[in-house]
C-alpha cells in the first residue's frame, strides 16, 4: 500500500504533503497500529528531516484510522480493502504528528499570529484576525503567498496617504478584507496525476503503472487464494480440455478461495500430482490455454482470435468457461492466452482503437465481398457492388447510398466492427463475466497497458539472455575442483541457449523452459520460486524438479558430456523425451 505524510495550514486544512509518499509492504490482516509502525519507520529511513513523533495514522479525509469507516469494526487492512473496492496498490493512508492532531481538535491549543499596523502614534492590534494551529505555516506555499500580499498592502498603507474621497476606508478595513479573502477564497488544490490519493488516480492507470509491474498486480489478486483448501483436477494429457471442464464445473470448485490440485495419469495408470507452485499445475495451465486457442468459440487468424457465436457453445456456457480459464490461469501463475485479437481486448477493456483487417474475416465469401468493395475504383462500380450484396450489408446495417468513393472505407470498417464485435455481443458479455473471476477483469480494465500484452499476440520471442538471467546458478565453493567442472558446464549451457535461440538445436528455448518449469512462456505473475541450475555427476541426461523450478545439468566431466557436442546431444535427447514437459 502507499503511505504519505499529512500537512495542514490555516486556510487549506489537512492535505497530503507532496514528495513524501512511499510504498510499504504489510500483512493483509494488519491493524492500524501495525501499519503505523511500518510506515513511521520507513518514513524516517527515507526522510531525515521527519520529526521524531509520535504519529497517528489517518485516512485521506483526515480522520484517524481506528475503525472501518461507517462501522464499529476495528480497522483491518483486508476488510478496509473490501469496503472501498480498490486494489491494495491504490490504498493510501497518511501519518500525522499526534501532538498536532490532538491540538487541532482542541480549540484552546490554537496559537495566534499578532499583526500590528502603526499609524502615527497609534498601534492597531489585529491578533483576532489571523489564527493558526501550532504547526509550521511555511509548509503551504499558497498561504505564504497570501500572507505576503497582505504584508505588501499593509506596507503600502503605511507609506502612502489615502485620497480624501476614500478616507472612510481605513487600514483596518483593508486588512480585514485581505484576511477574509484568504479564508473565503482559499486555493482549491488540483493535484497532479502522480499525487497519491488524488481523485484523478481513479481514472487513469498512469500513476499506478509507473510504479507497478504485472507481477505486482497479479500478486495482489492471488492473495485471496487459500492454499490450505484445494479443488482436484484429474487430467489426461491426451484430453486436457475434457478434464478441465469436469474440474471447473464440479460443485466443490470455489473460484475465490481454492488452490488447484492437479493429477496427471500416465499410461501405466499411476499418478503424478502437484499443488501450489507445482510444475504439473503450471503444465496443466499451459496445455489448457493451448487447447483453448482452437476451440470453436474462436475465429480468425491463429494469432488474432476473436469470439464468434456458436449455439452449442452458448448452450454449454463455454464462453463464460473460457473467460474463467484465462483468469484462473493468470492469477494462479500460468500463462495468458496471447492469441486474442487486439480489437477484442480493446473493446473488453473500454480502450479506443479498432484496426481489424479484411483478412481477419474467416468466411471466404464475405472476405471476397469486402475486397470487392475495397477495390472499387469508381462510384458507379461501388454502387453496383453494394446492390449485388445488399443482403449481406443490410444484415450489418451497412447498406448505404454512396455519393463518393471515400465511402467504401467507411462501409468496410463498419462491417468489420459488426462482424467482429456487435454480432457477438452475447458471447463477449459471457466471456467478460468469466474474466471477472478472481477480479481479473477489474485489474485488466485498470491496467490495460501492463496486462493486455499477455492477452494478445506478441512477436517478441524468448531470447537466450532471458533464460540466462532467469536461472540462478548454484555453484560450489570458489577454488574447488567441483567449481571448475561446474564453470565448464555453465559455458556449455550458455552456448546451448544460443543454439536453441538460433534454431541450431533440436529443442527450442520454449522447450527448455517447459522442461524446467512447466511453462512455455514467462507468465504475468512471474515464476516463483526463482528457477535455478544444479549439477549432476551420475547422469548424462538433464533432469528437472518442476515443483522447485530446478534444472539439473550433466557435468561436463562425464564421458557422454565432456565435449560441447556430446553435451548438446544429451540435452536435446533428455528434453525431447521427458513425458509431459519436453514435448507438447
Amino acid at each position: 500500500i502507499n503511505v504519505g505524510v499529512m500537512m495542514t495550514c490555516p486556510t487549506c486544512g489537512l492535505r497530503p504533503q507532496r514528495g513524501k509518499t512511499l510504498p510499504i509492504s504489510v500483512d493483509l490482516k494488519s491493524s492500524a497500529k501495525q501499519i503505523l509502525a511500518v510506515a513511521e519507520k520507513k518514513m524516517k529511513d527515507f526522510n531525515k528531516d521527519l520529526l521524531e513523533g509520535p504519529y497517528v495514522l489517518l485516512y485521506p479525509d483526515g480522520t484517524q484510522v481506528v475503525t472501518i469507516p461507517g462501522t464499529q469494526r476495528p480497522f483491518s487492512l483486508d476488510e478496509y480493502k473490501e469496503e472501498i473496492g480498490k486494489p491494495y496498490a491504490r490504498i493510501n493512508l497518511f501519518i500525522f504528528l499526534k501532538e498536532d492532531f490532538e491540538g487541532a481538535e482542541n480549540a484552546g491549543s490554537d496559537s495566534e499570529i499578532v499583526v500590528t499596523i502603526k499609524s502615527g502614534g497609534d498601534e492597531l492590534s489585529m491578533a483576532d484576525t489571523l489564527v493558526r494551529p501550532t504547526i509550521i505555516l511555511l509548509n503551504c506555499l499558497f498561504c505564504n503567498i497570501f500572507l505576503y500580499l497582505i504584508h505588501l498592502i499593509i506596507t503600502f498603507c503605511e507609506n502612502f496617504t489615502l485620497p480624501v474621497a476614500h478616507n472612510s476606508i481605513s487600514k483596518h478595513d483593508i486588512f480585514v478584507f485581505c484576511s477574509e479573502y484568504t479564508n473565503l477564497y482559499a486555493p482549491i488544490f488540483v493535484e497532479d496525476d502522480e499525487e497519491v490519493g488524488s481523485d484523478n488516480a481513479e481514472h487513469t492507470d498512469l500513476p499506478v503503472e509507473t510504479c507497478l509491474s504485472a507481477s505486482d498486480i497479479i500478486g495482489n489478486l492471488s492473495q485471496v487464494i487459500n492454499s490450505n483448501s484445494c479443488s482436484r483436477f484429474n487430467i489426461n494429457r491426451s484430453s486436457v480440455w475434457d478434464g478441465a471442464v469436469r474440474g471447473f464445473k464440479r460443485a466443490s470448485y470455489n473460484t475465490v478461495a481454492i488452490e488447484l490440485f492437479v493429477k496427471f495419469t500416465d499410461d501405466a495408470g499411476c499418478f503424478k500430482e502437484a499443488i501450489d507452485t507445482g510444475g504439473p499445475k503450471r503444465e496443466f495451465l499451459t496445455l489448457l490455454i493451448s487447447s483453448l486457442r482452437n476451440r470453436p468459440i474462436f475465429d480468425g487468424p491463429s494469432d488474432s482470435r476473436y469470439l464468434t457465436f456458436n449455439s452449442t457453445a452458448a448452450r454449454e456456457d463455454e464462453y463464460f468457461l473460457a473467460g474463467r480459464i484465462i483468469a484462473v490461469s493468470i492469477v494462479h501463475g500460468g500463462p495468458g492466452p496471447q492469441f486474442l485479437s487486439k480489437d477484442l481486448v480493446n473493446y473488453i477493456t473500454n480502450q479506443p482503437g479498432f484496426n481489424a483487417k479484411i483478412e481477419d474475416v474467416a468466411d471466404t465469401e464475405i472476405r471476397k465481398v469486402l475486397h470487392e468493395i475495397q477495390d472499387a475504383n469508381s462510384v458507379d462500380s461501388l454502387r453496383n457492388i453494394i446492390m449485388q450484396n445488399s443482403a449481406v450489408l443490410q444484415t450489418a446495417g451497412c447498406f448505404h447510398y454512396v455519393q463518393d468513393l471515400e465511402a467504401k472505407d467507411r462501409i468496410v470498417k463498419e462491417y468489420l466492427l459488426w462482424y467482429i464485435i456487435y454480432r457477438n455481443h452475447f458471447a463477449i458479455q459471457r466471456f467478460k463475466e468469466g474474466l471477472a473471476t478472481l477480479q481479473f477483469l477489474t485489474a485488466l480494465e485498470q491496467h490495460p497497458t501492463l496486462l493486455a500484452g499477455f492477452m494478445c499476440y506478441s512477436d517478441k520471442k524468448l531470447r537466450a539472455t532471458d533464460l540466462e538471467n532467469l536461472f540462478k546458478v548454484e555453484l560450489s565453493g570458489v577454488g574447488s575442483n567441483r567449481r571448475r567442472e561446474e564453470s565448464k558446464t555453465i559455458g556449455f549451457w550458455a552456448d546451448y541457449m544460443l543454439d536453441c535461440e538460433e534454431q541450431e538445436s533440436a529443442a527450442s528455448l520454449e522447450d527448455v523452459l517447459m522442461f524446467a518449469t512447466g511453462l512455455r512462456s514467462l507468465p504475468p505473475a512471474g515464476i516463483q520460486p526463482r528457477p535455478s541450475i544444479e549439477f549432476l555427476s551420475n547422469s548424462q541426461f538433464p533432469m528437472a524438479h518442476t515443483c522447485g523450478n530446478i534444472i539439473k545439468l550433466p557435468l561436463a566431466v562425464l564421458p557422454q558430456a565432456d565435449t560441447y557436442s556430446s553435451f548438446k546431444t544429451s540435452m536435446d535427447f533428455g528434453i525431447q523425451n521427458s513425458p509431459g514437459f519436453g514435448c507438447i
